[in-house]
């Protein structure tokens, strides 16, 4: 067994490739859009090398790839943090240890040769990247937004020494089948007591003039979150043309001050797991057919984003973008939604399912290692 570097565009597509082969049987796996990957892994088409720089490692026995693993340094949020930290992603292995050894010992040795000691991942580019190791739930389907693992990635990390730095939950929000008489006269008040409007766009046109500043809520309202960083121009730019082909406008709930102002905004769009898994994540030539055909679906949805400005965090605000959630859920039938990774201690987000019937189903994990 032999890890090596790899550069060559060749070798990019067999790491990526990597995961549909591993979990090929796999009920529970979903894949990444492989063209989005190659760009994120492209310094020439990915703003976030900007602030960051990568090395890619496969793991080979003979001529079967039996591994990846993706080094990342983040100077920005080292800078940010004051820390020194390396972090890994794009982490995928088959059952053995000593696989998994000689990959993460790859990262190590590049974090040495830069003077760095310390490893947290799995952990990528940004907030927008895909993060933390699943250790809970992995009977449950994963998604578009989130990665899945084998149970025995947990045991390996664990039998190299690292341990827990920051942990997500996950839900299943379930739709209610009537309005909620209470949540639906809190929204008036709101809205009475302190001016706010929703906006509801029908398209990518009606929804341009809000797009960058709903990116720039974005870097506001996370900047305390862990492993976050600003994103920057090129950054947001890049982001509002992947959302917006992926956005089923029925679900976008834009809100705004009495200056009109936006505070907050909520995006969630019907899931395209079956689509994914059929084309294995490509979108050509037929994968985007069936993207297109999960968008108009209704019965299960996934959280992309929820944010809101931080000074009216606890001024209503959630609470509008989700009562018109349960509008939109209750009209097209929804049967539930996912939401996205939230921070374990992130107390203020997860208190706000506490309306609804709710199942928790899974957890991830970002772990942490120190080494000489």
């Amino acid at each position: 067994m032999k890890v090596i570097e790899i550069t060559k565009k060749k070798d990019i597509k067999k790491f990526i490739d990597f995961p549909n082969k591993l979990y090929k049987d796999n009920l529970y796996f979903v894949p990444c859009i492989f063209i989005d990957e190659m760009n994120n892994l492209n310094p020439k088409k990915n703003p976030a090398y900007q602030y960051s720089e990568t090395k890619l490692f496969l793991a080979y026995e003979g001529k079967k790839i039996v591994g990846r693993i993706c080094g990342l340094i983040n100077h920005a949020y080292n800078e940010k943090r004051n820390v020194n930290q390396i972090r890994f992603c794009r982490f995928d292995v088959i059952d053995d240890i000593e696989v998994t050894k000689a990959l993460i010992g790859a990262v190590m040795d590049w974090g040495r040769s830069r003077g760095i000691y310390q490893m947290i991942g799995p952990i990528g580019f940004s907030d927008l990247d895909k993060q933390g190791m699943l250790v809970e739930g992995f009977t449950e389907m994963s998604n578009s937004l989130t990665l899945y693992n084998h149970e025995y990635y947990v045991k390996h990390l664990e039998q190299l020494g690292f341990r827990k730095d920051a942990d997500w939950m996950e839900y299943q929000v379930f739709a209610p089948k009537e309005m909620n008489e209470r949540i639906s006269k809190l929204s008036d008040v709101i809205q009475r007591r302190y001016g706010y409007k929703v906006v509801r766009v029908k398209n990518g046109k009606e929804a341009k003039p809000y797009t960058h500043a709903a990116f720039n809520l974005i870097n506001e309202a996370f900047e305390p979150l862990y492993g976050v960083v600003k994103l920057n121009d090129k950054q947001i730019e890049e982001s509002i043309k992947q959302f917006v082909a992926l956005v089923n406008f029925e679900y976008c709930y834009l809100i705004t001050d009495k200056n009109d102002t936006m505070i907050g905004f909520g995006v969630l769009t019907p899931t395209i797991n079956n689509a994914l898994r059929k084309s294995r994540g490509r979108l050509f030539p037929f994968g985007l057919f069936r993207v297109l055909h999960d968008l108009k679906q209704n019965e299960v949805l996934d959280m992309y984003i929820l944010a809101v400005k931080p000074e009216y965090q606890n001024l209503g605000v959630n609470a509008l973008i989700l009562c018109e959630g349960i509008k939109s859920a209750i009209k097209h039938g929804v049967k539930y939604a996912e939401t996205g990774p939230e921070l374990e201690t992130n107390h203020s987000v997860r208190d706000q399912w506490k309306e609804f019937e709710t199942r928790q189903h899974r957890r991830r994990r970002s772990w942490i290692i120190d080494f000489k």
